[in-house]
Parts: C-alpha cells; structure tokens; sequence
C-alpha cells in the first residue's frame, strides 16, 4: 500500500492458499470505492494453468495490484507434478511465469505460506529479497533461524536461485513492553547480528489487528497512525535494497 502511495507500480502475488491477503486486499478495495462490489472470476491457479497471469490481476488502488489467491492454490504443487519432470523444474516455472510482469510493475511483492513446500521455494527462487517477519516468541525464533539456514543450503545451494538474498529480519512484537518479547528480541540481535535486524519495529496496534475484519481503513489518527509506521517500513526497506545493489560485486 505504502510503496503504491509513493507512485511506484506495485504488483502483491498471493502464494498463501489461505488467501489471506486477498481477502485483506478485497476488502479494502471496497473502502476505496463502497459502490463496487469486489469478486473476481479467475483465480491465480487458473492463471497458472493457462500459462497466462495477466488475466488474473485485479486492480485495488492507483499503482496497486494483486494477483488473488485461493483454495484452489493448495493443487499447484500436485499440478506441477504432472507439469514438470524434476523437482528444479518446478521451482524454476514460477519464476518462468512470473518473468513478463517485471516490465510493468517497480515492484513484484509475494507472499508466502508459512511452511515449506514447493510454493515457498518457487517464490524464494523467483525472489531477488525476502524479508523475513519475526514475531517475538521463541518459535518464531527458532524458525526464523531454521528458515535462512533453508534458504542458503537448499533454495541458494542446490536450486541455485539467480539473485536471492535476505533483505533483513522485521520484528513484530506481540505485547508491547513484555518480558518475552524483548528477550526474544534481544536473543535475535545475539543470533542473527544487530545489523541484519531492522530497526523499526512493528509494535501490537489494535488498529492493525482490526484489519484483518475490515480491509485497510482510511479514517482517523489510529490509521495514519499504523500507516506511518509502514511508511518507515518502507522507508527502511528502500535503504537496505540500495545498500546492497551497491555492495554487489562487479561483474
């Protein structure tokens, strides 16, 4: 939403067969315009099986689009099954699919279930950052360490992804102020490094939990409010991607 804001083509790939994001996103694009009645007819699997992702995109706002998801989704790796022979094949084909978007959009977003499968992989694969959301609980923290160890033996390693690198490490806390939570954070800059840590936290807003049930709201101080911590966010996110298209050896 931020990086629409800013002008900058932006294109959200749901790969969560939950849909959660296309709901979000849904709903939110009825905020915009209470007078349209959002459905769609055409969901990214259907894409996928036409070989065509064009005509699944559903515009949400100025310089917004998403590619919706649904339940269908969870049939893609069985799909590529009968697609594809071997196991890179198929990571690679999203990426295939994927290709002719770039063109028209500043920035390509996807997001992922939160378990491992050929969905996650496809899009890592696909994916020249991933930034990696780190609620503050052990678990969490756990995966996330399991997580970078997957992406550099497995999806860099083996399936040689062409450009992935790990943007960062965004915390979201899940009770301001708690004991856990700030030792969670605390164990996460001794693991992971300070400086691989963003340096904005996503604090617990009510607010942002609500819209989950409402979409995106555009209404009071409690919105601007969430909005602003977004923005640096993003703000952040630019700055990290700029750092590193800099550090990148020459050819």
């Amino acid at each position: 939403m931020e990086l629409s804001n800013r002008n900058q083509k932006t294109l959200l790939i749901d790969l969560d067969p939950q849909a959660n994001a296309t709901n979000l996103y849904l709903k939110t694009k009825q905020n915009i315009d209470s007078n349209e009645f959002v459905t769609f007819d055409k969901t990214l699997m259907a894409g996928i099986r036409d070989e065509n992702l064009y005509e699944t995109i559903i515009n949400i706002k100025d310089n917004l689009d998403i590619l919706p998801s649904a339940a269908d989704f969870s049939l893609y790796p069985r799909y590529m099954e009968t697609k594809k022979t071997s196991y890179q094949e198929r990571v690679e084909y999203l990426s295939e699919l994927i290709e002719p978007l770039k063109e028209k959009y500043d920035w390509i977003l996807i997001d992922i279930p939160p378990t491992i499968s050929l969905i996650t992989d496809s899009a890592l694969y696909a994916s020249d950052y991933c930034l990696i959301v780190l609620q503050t609980q052990e678990r969490s923290l756990q995966g996330a360490e399991a997580f970078i160890k997957y992406i550099q033996n497995e999806v860099i390693n083996t399936f040689n992804a062409p450009t992935l690198e790990v943007l960062g490490i965004l915390p979201v806390l899940l009770k301001n102020n708690a004991p856990v939570d700030n030792s969670t954070l605390e164990s996460a800059y001794k693991i992971f490094g300070k400086e691989n840590i963003f340096k904005i936290i996503i604090k617990n807003m009510e607010r942002l939990k609500r819209y989950d049930v409402t979409g995106v709201t555009f209404n009071d101080q409690f919105d601007k409010k969430v909005q602003l911590v977004y923005s640096e966010v993003v703000n952040e996110i630019n700055k990290r991607v700029k750092e590193m298209e800099f550090n990148e050896p020459n050819e």
